[in-house]
C-alpha cells in the first residue's frame, strides 16, 4: 500500500474542558485553532474545532473524536471549505506518532471532492508549538 500527504492541520490547542466521574474516568474537550498546509489545499482551521478524549481510570485513552472545518483554497486556486470528522485510539506512541485516526471529509471543491471517498489515514505528531495533523490518502 503506497500513501500520499493531501495536507497537514497545525493546530493551536486551547483552554481544555475536564469532566471527572466517581469511576475515575475522564472526558477532555480540547478547542482548537490553526491552519493548513499542503500541496491540495492551504487554508485555516474556522473557530469551533474541538476534540474530545475519553481517558480510562488507568490512563489509557480510549477514544479520539475531533471535528473541524477548514476554509481556504484547493489546489486550482478556488475557495472552498472542508469539514474533517477525525477519529481514532490512542496508543503507545510510535516513531513520534501519537496516535492514528481515520479522517472523514466532505468539502465543496470540486477539485477535491475524491478525498469524500478516498480512504485515508491521519497521523498525530507533537510539536513545539502544538499538534500536527498529516492526512494521508492510500494511492
Amino acid at each position: 500500500m503506497k500513501f500520499e500527504e493531501v495536507f497537514t492541520v497545525h493546530i493551536k490547542p486551547e483552554n481544555c474542558i475536564k469532566l471527572n466521574n466517581d469511576y475515575e474516568d475522564m472526558v477532555v474537550m480540547i478547542p482548537f485553532t490553526g491552519y493548513v498546509t499542503g500541496k491540495y489545499f492551504e487554508g485555516k482551521v474556522l473557530s469551533g474545532g474541538v476534540d474530545t478524549q475519553i481517558i480510562g481510570k488507568h490512563g489509557d485513552r480510549h477514544t479520539l473524536s475531533a471535528r473541524y472545518m477548514l476554509e481556504g483554497k484547493d489546489y486550482t486556486g478556488e475557495p472552498c471549505k472542508i469539514y474533517i470528522e477525525n477519529s481514532g485510539d490512542i496508543y503507545e506512541k510510535r516513531n513520534n506518532v501519537l496516535f492514528r485516526t481515520c479522517p472523514k471529509i466532505i468539502t465543496n471543491s470540486k477539485a477535491l471532492e475524491c478525498l469524500s471517498k478516498d480512504l485515508l489515514i491521519g497521523e498525530g505528531i507533537e510539536t513545539e508549538n502544538g499538534l500536527n495533523i498529516k492526512i494521508y490518502r492510500v494511492v
